[in-house]
């Protein structure tokens, strides 16, 4: 495991050149720190069980591995999934570790590249977070649901294993599984650990050496793509036969790309809100009901004020989605005036500049979920939502974790600086997550809304 997360990670988060330092010996753990160092690729020069890490200041050493421990299971009756595929992901959502796959108990295991600082404890603010993958379930994180963050951080040296609440993660169930396949293969190249893999609107993260399996792919003729900054990988046609497993894609990185998406922001009325970001999702994956949809590693802008940029874009097809993410911001919904649409996006070989965006103030979320997924007892749940002063009224609606629409209603003004609630009937499904939106209404068009990842909600 340790040596191949160190190849697994040699493209996303450590330098490309590697810088010798400080290092216990191979041979002799009570020896002083050795002259001729340690490898961060392959951990050579190491003894056995240890891993060569980064080191504040400059360096590298030897120590012992930080490890994530967890279980997967099933959300609406808490057993255990085996064969699910388990990652761990950076702040940008690229992969830092090799994919494990859950044993009979949803257990697994993954050991994380932890920086130290020069007395060999743990850097300061390690965040990760983790993705998991199983045929017949949904991807998490999808959203709207979000991974909580893995913080490593805390650790002590006699204890470098996080276990925990945020280590167990739940699967939702698909109802529709009798007509999906499974797609495996190999991206070939260099550097294709973490490569973005998407098939029939589903999605995978490719291993260390290239290897991948996409569950839950839909039957018939699928196109098989890959995504990385800066390289182009040819796509493949490929036919899914639903109940079973294709093990034979081939997808080949190809030639660099410097291709550039741009674009810029026009903010109004912020309220708490400041910077902003642009991500581009994959078109294939994105929900036009939800307005959502899953960005490779990478392929975000953020801290925007005004101008934006994303380098090394690869051919494709894409949504640009500006203010997604929880920045108190949202993408105006006011569909009188230019600027608010949802923006497709092809590069082919060349830069694309995209339309302005306008962004707002966001509807701020009371409960539940403002915090994150929350639960609640049971139907009827209770929404409620900070007042706009410049509405009519509001339109409220309830999605599943699907994305499909369970429930729409709407809401006036209570008056004064009350907030404004609204009574979503049920039922509630065990194991299933939802989330409320609110757009707040002037003159018959929207003129704010909740953020697009917020009034996450499942019943407890």
């Amino acid at each position: 495991m340790t040596k191949t997360l160190r190849q697994s990670i040699a493209g996303f988060v450590l330098p490309a050149t590697l810088v010798f330092g400080a290092s216990a010996c191979k041979d002799d753990e009570s020896a002083p720190p050795s002259d001729e160092g340690c490898s961060l690729l392959d951990d050579e020069g190491c003894r056995d069980g240890q891993v060569c890490e980064e080191v504040a200041g400059g360096g590298v050493g030897c120590f012992d591995p930080v490890t994530i421990v967890g279980g997967v299971f099933d959300t609406a009756d808490g057993s255990p999934i085996e064969g699910a595929r388990v990652v761990a992901q950076d702040a940008n959502g690229a992969a830092v570790s090799a994919v494990a796959v859950t044993d009979g108990d949803g257990a697994y295991s993954l050991a994380v590249p932890t920086p130290r600082n020069e007395d060999g404890t743990l850097a300061d603010q390690m965040l990760y977070t983790l993705r998991a993958d199983a045929a017949g379930y949904l991807t998490f994180p999808l959203p709207p649901r979000e991974a909580i963050p893995v913080d490593a951080s805390g650790l002590g040296d006699s204890d470098l294993v996080i276990d925990n609440a945020s280590t167990d993660l739940g699967l939702i169930l698909r109802s529709d599984s009798a007509n999906l396949g499974t797609l495996s293969g190999r991206v070939t190249g260099e550097d294709v650990g973490g490569t973005f893999i998407v098939a029939g609107g589903v999605t995978a993260v490719a291993d260390i050496d290239g290897s991948f399996t996409v569950f839950n792919v839909p039957e018939g003729s699928v196109t098989v793509q890959a995504y990385r900054l800066a390289v182009n990988v040819t796509p493949v046609t490929v036919e899914v036969a639903a109940g079973e497993t294709r093990d034979d894609v081939e997808l080949v990185v190809g030639e660099a790309t410097g291709s550039v998406v741009s674009g810029s922001i026009n903010v109004v009325n912020p309220g708490q809100g400041d910077l902003t970001s642009v991500i581009l999702v994959v078109e294939d994956t994105f929900n036009e009901t939800t307005l959502t949809g899953e960005a490779p590693p990478g392929f975000r802008a953020g801290g925007i004020g005004n101008d934006w940029s994303i380098s090394g874009v690869p051919d494709g097809d894409y949504v640009a989605l500006a203010a997604f993410e929880n920045d108190d911001l949202v993408r105006d919904p006011d569909t009188s005036i230019g600027g608010t649409e949802i923006q497709q996006v092809t590069v082919a070989g060349g830069d694309v500049t995209t339309t302005a965006f306008k962004v707002t103030g966001a509807l701020a979320v009371i409960s539940p979920g403002a915090d994150g997924a929350e639960p609640v007892s049971g139907a009827p749940v209770t929404l409620t939502w900070e007042d706009d002063s410049s509405e009519d009224s509001y339109v409220v609606v309830v999605y599943n974790a699907f994305g499909e629409l369970e429930w729409e209603g709407t809401a006036t003004d209570p008056g004064g600086n009350a907030p404004v609630t609204a009574e979503f009937p049920g039922p509630l499904a065990p194991g299933m997550y939802y989330q409320f939106r609110v757009a707040s209404i002037k003159d018959g068009v929207p003129i704010s809304s909740t953020e697009d990842l917020k009034g996450v909600f499942y019943a407890e």
